[in-house]
């Protein structure tokens, strides 16, 4: 069985490498659904929604109103702290594809109940274009080891 919810932020970034428009500074009204695939615990829930939230919340709360950046956009970082801009400084390009896998990490550093298997990211950067990832757990892990 599976759960979701959904979460909003905007975010600023730019692709330094790009070779189009994306090499501009701009920004995205970002949204991510997380999924969470596992067994029923003995109330009929894989994970609690306000424990969801308790998760997830600190983890967009860094990232919204602030601009992603590569560690090696010097310029841009420069330029952020300069005018005492709230960013986050990663060591990747901002691709959504990048943006999911470091949202999926981040996630999975959090004490998931034994119930969860599987989290499952979808962010879209537009209405219309998505990145998605997915990792088993380490309850997964765990008993398969067993």
């Amino acid at each position: 069985m599976k759960v979701a919810k959904e979460f909003h932020w905007e975010m600023g970034h730019r692709l330094s490498e790009h070779f189009g428009l994306c090499k501009n500074i701009h920004g995205h009204s970002y949204r991510m659904i997380v999924e969470f695939e596992g067994e029923l615990d003995g109330q009929g829930m894989i994970i609690d929604f306000y424990d969801v939230e308790k998760i997830i919340n600190p983890i967009i709360e860094k990232l919204d109103h602030a601009f992603m950046v590569n560690e090696n956009d010097k310029d841009v970082i420069k330029f952020l702290e300069k005018m005492n801009s709230k960013s986050v400084i990663v060591d990747f390009e901002s691709t959504v594809e990048n943006i999911s896998k470091y949202l999926l990490d981040e996630i999975g550093k959090s004490k998931l109940p034994p119930t969860v298997r599987k989290i499952n990211v979808r962010v879209f950067e537009t209405k219309d274009d998505y990145a998605e990832e997915s990792k088993k757990t380490l309850a997964t892990n765990m008993s398969a080891g067993a």
